[in-house]
């Protein structure tokens, strides 16, 4: 059997982690067992239909690399893809026809006001909520009929067998039953003739001959009206796979506060999408072993059904983070920085910067500033095609110490500005000490004496100078001199970053360190 799944997307929203979830699942469980991924659109939702939504759904996954082999971008045997197009084509029409024909669908007449009587009936007696027939499920031919002729509108609805139990099969849970008197009837076909998703996926599935369909643990309580319908279709129904729900590291539902956000945005915020694919499909899912960093290649190479697990899959941003710090650190630093000014030049990681607004602040730390964030990955942009080689060099050093392609905006910052922001705690602390002159005094005049003084040199050199003030730890002396040359009290190895700064920059900012001495 060839594996064929779907990602059946509805455009009214944006694409967020659950939905990519299940199309990395697609993509690597195809590609594993050398099927065919098509993408669905399901649009027959016409008032909250977004165009754009569709357009950024193909956009996010192009990034992401999730390729497919039909789709209503790349066309394909089974189209049209769109399934506003397959209602149009009359697809929809031909196969509720076959419903209605068993006996497995009726027309039902109630208005709007009706239904919400019969809801408020229900609700007051503290009965199931639903349609379970109403006045239509058990009509006869000539009361329809005489509805039809008066033109009255209708829905088509399915009609759930009674007194029964409908039991379905979960490859994640196994069997799963259900009692067939607690289930109300749903619509297949709306007032507009489009069709619901209950049915037209279905349809779909088994026209577009759909082995696999893989999906959210929330459509669970939906599973039995669909397994119905393959049964009365006189259908083999695919094998259904609901996928573990995702939960915060609190175990609670996923929001905004867990770091959860559009597709788009972990893009803007400088993951790389390898990273992202590894972490996504981590949650509620195992390679069978304790790997945690996969390359793509190793995900489809591991990835089994089996390998899905029935609790909640957490998402915890701090992973992510690791994962994506790790794939940083394993790059050359050329490469590192063709990723980094690939992200900067991407349209939407400035428009996402210059409108961003944290709403989930630090305690005891001031907001984000997205608009700073820009500015200085603009720096690092106008720095790589001024002196391409420094900045090389720059990233190299700070490649350990960052998570984010972002955070090399700060993080390369001390190298690219002419004067650096001082960090007015240590100038305090540092330079206020009597033995900082004569050291800025013998650093300028060992650079000047010497310009190509290299690492071990400057290692050599405050040593020296630590041997000969008597210091028993090298702190004092390394302490301020990386204040006078970063502002900071951290950063980078101190001989490489003075190896990397040169004999100009080093003599330029001990001259404006001097004015800053207390003692």
């Amino acid at each position: 059997m060839s594996v064929r799944v779907r990602f059946a997307p509805s455009p009214t929203g944006l694409l967020h982690i659950g939905a990519l979830r299940t199309v990395l699942f697609d993509f690597v469980f195809a590609a594993r067992h050398g099927g065919t991924n098509i993408l669905r659109i399901e649009d027959t939702d016409r008032e909250r239909y977004n165009p754009e939504s569709e357009a950024e759904f193909i956009e996010t996954l192009a990034w992401v690399g999730i390729t497919f082999q039909e789709g209503p971008h790349v066309g394909g045997p089974h189209g049209p893809y769109r399934q506003s197009e397959r209602k149009e084509a009359g697809i929809y029409a031909k196969w509720i026809q076959v419903l209605l024909e068993k006996g497995h669908a009726y027309k039902a007449f109630e208005t709007k006001e009706e239904l919400d009587e019969m809801r408020e009936f229900q609700q007051v007696n503290k009965q199931p909520t639903g349609y379970f027939g109403g006045n239509w499920r058990d009509a006869s031919p000539e009361k329809v009929a005489e509805a039809e002729a008066a033109g009255k509108p209708y829905v088509i609805r399915q009609r759930i067998p009674r007194d029964r139990k409908v039991v379905t099969e979960d490859f994640i849970r196994g069997r799963v039953e259900f009692d067939s008197n607690t289930l109300p009837d749903p619509v297949l076909i709306k007032a507009d003739g489009m069709p619901t998703y209950h049915f037209a996926a279905m349809v779909d599935d088994h026209l577009m001959e759909i082995t696999h369909v893989l999906r959210g643990e929330e459509w669970i309580s939906s599973f039995p009206y669909h397994w119905v319908l393959f049964e009365q279709f006189g259908w083999t129904p695919p094998v259904f796979v609901h996928c573990p729900v995702i939960v915060g590291t609190d175990g609670k539902k996923l929001s905004k506060r867990h770091g959860a956000t559009r597709v788009l945005d972990y893009a803007a915020q400088g993951y790389l999408k390898g990273s992202l694919k590894n972490f996504i499909a981590l949650i509620g899912w195992s390679p069978g072993d304790d790997r945690e960093l996969l390359t793509e290649a190793e995900l489809i190479a591991s990835f089994s059904l089996e390998g899905l697990q029935p609790s909640p899959g957490r998402f915890d941003i701090e992973k992510l983070k690791w994962i994506n710090g790790n794939e940083i650190r394993s790059m050359s630093p050329d490469a590192c920085l063709g990723a980094l000014l690939d992200y900067i030049n991407t349209p939407y990681t400035r428009e996402y910067w210059e409108a961003f607004v944290d709403e989930n602040p630090m305690p005891n730390k001031p907001p984000i500033d997205g608009k700073q964030i820009w500015a200085r990955l603009d720096r690092v942009r106008a720095a790589a095609a001024q002196d391409r080689e420094y900045l090389t060099k720059a990233i190299a050093e700070e490649q350990a110490r960052v998570t984010t392609l972002a955070d090399f905006g700060e993080a390369v910052e001390f190298f690219l500005l002419e004067e650096p922001p001082m960090d007015a705690k240590a100038v305090e602390k540092w330079f206020g000490q009597s033995h900082v002159p004569a050291l800025l005094d013998t650093i300028e005049a060992a650079v000047k004496a010497n310009p190509n003084l290299d690492i071990d040199g400057f290692q050599e050199l405050l040593i020296g100078f630590q041997t000969e003030q008597g210091f028993e730890k090298l702190g004092p002396v390394v302490h301020p001199t990386r204040v006078a040359l970063t502002g900071k009290t951290f950063g980078p190895g101190l001989y490489q970053l003075m190896a990397i700064l040169g004999p100009d920059r080093i003599l330029a900012r001990l001259a404006r360190a001097r004015t800053l001495l207390t003692s």
